[in-house]
């Protein structure tokens, strides 16, 4: 019986390994969500606003949230923290290891932030230069983009699908470093330099020994704990030490902390992460989704997903091989690329995360529902794109 439920518990772990996983759960997720909040009775919000009872201990440590808050500044740090994993092992040992490798998704990110941006202020007449909403636009999600990738582009070299988990990851770790200087709020210094300190506490212990999970694991959490009570958005402890932590075996290690930590955790952030973000954070009211074509900073976020960011993407692109300060990946082509930045156009959970912290009140249900849709869009005409470039591309084309 035991040996029965480890195999399929193993079973389980594959499945969510797979990158079509967090596509099909993210989208089940989001229907949950959209039908839950438009119930009548009001049974979403009351649930996502429940706190736990009041304790001067979560008052001291500033921990009294609500349910809602706990899945987007707590839950969402372990999707951050596999990003940041992601991010440096790739850069440090995967296909963006030196600087001409990783110059190509870099620019491709940069662009694909700072156009989505101007776009968004330009198509808003400027109301999303207010409160940070100019920043909605500037992520990709990375599961939703990567499953549709891998269920529509089986045929497409594997450049290009280390070309957009590259700039995915790169533009991630920028949006959520927006987050964590435009949404600070009631700076303490004090706290911050404790969470600093417990950071830099982390990574040495995982670079003199292989470091015990009782050990981390508690190091880890208080440095979340001093990042929030500091004022700073505390999904950006997770980027930190994910970044700190060794790609490179030590100690006669079988296999690096980051490798080990990313098998671990990848199924945790797929298989839960990211699907209880959507479902606290996707319930939106379908009047919201009727006003969001006549707000302007909805409008500005939906123009700059669907077009600012693609074509940030294929600029930042182009002008890193035009300088020749990168090159496309092997076999792979420009009819290739494009494809690749519709789907960056895909903001969904970060998107979403930011809309709620830069739009007040309803407003943020109307953001919200432009991200959502704008999303749904990019990742069907980005389908479009990448069969027919599987059907016609030419076997051996060159960049």
């Amino acid at each position: 019986m035991a040996r029965g439920t480890a195999r399929r518990f193993d079973m389980l772990l594959e499945f969510l390994r797979l990158e079509t996983t967090g596509g099909r759960l993210l989208l089940l997720a989001t229907g949950v969500a959209l039908l839950w909040a438009n119930l009548p009775g009001g049974t979403y919000e009351q649930f996502w606003s429940m706190r736990p009872p009041s304790s001067a201990v979560l008052d001291a440590l500033h921990l009294d949230l609500s349910l809602a808050d706990w899945v987007t500044d707590g839950l969402l740090t372990i999707f951050f923290f596999v990003a940041g994993l992601e991010v440096k092992r790739e850069l440090t040992v995967g296909e963006l290891a030196g600087w001409r490798a990783a110059a190509l998704p870099v620019a491709a990110a940069l662009g694909g932030m700072a156009v989505p941006a101007v776009v968004a202020i330009v198509v808003s007449g400027g109301a999303a230069a207010h409160g940070g909403a100019w920043a909605i636009p500037v992520a990709t999600d990375i599961a939703f983009a990567l499953g549709v990738l891998a269920l529509a582009g089986s045929t497409l070299p594997s450049g290009v699908r280390v070309l957009l988990l590259s700039l995915a990851v790169i533009d991630d770790l920028g949006a959520i470093a927006l987050v964590g200087v435009l949404f600070a709020h009631d700076v303490r210094l004090w706290w911050l330099a404790g969470g600093l300190v417990l950071c830099l506490v982390y990574g040495l212990l995982h670079r003199l020994r292989r470091a015990p999970a009782w050990l981390v694991v508690p190091i880890a959490v208080g440095a979340w704990v001093f990042v929030h009570g500091g004022g700073v958005h505390a999904t950006v402890t997770g980027i930190v030490l994910g970044l700190l932590t060794p790609v490179h075996t030590r100690n006669g290690e079988d296999e690096s902390a980051c490798n080990r930590l990313l098998h671990r955790l990848h199924p945790v952030s797929v298989g839960a992460v990211v699907p209880i973000f959507a479902l606290a954070a996707a319930g939106i009211p379908l009047a919201a989704a009727g006003d969001a074509f006549g707000d302007p900073v909805a409008r500005g976020a939906a123009v700059a997903l669907l077009v600012g960011k693609p074509a940030g993407i294929m600029l930042g692109s182009w002008l890193a091989v035009r300088t020749r300060l990168g090159a496309l990946p092997p076999e792979v082509g420009w009819g290739d690329v494009l494809p690749v930045a519709m789907l960056g156009g895909v903001g969904y959970t970060v998107s979403l995360l930011i809309a709620r912290l830069s739009v007040p009140g309803t407003g943020a249900d109307t953001a919200a529902a432009a991200v959502l849709c704008a999303s749904v869009v990019a990742a069907v005409l980005a389908t479009v794109l990448v069969r027919r470039r599987g059907s016609t591309r030419p076997t051996g084309a060159t960049r």
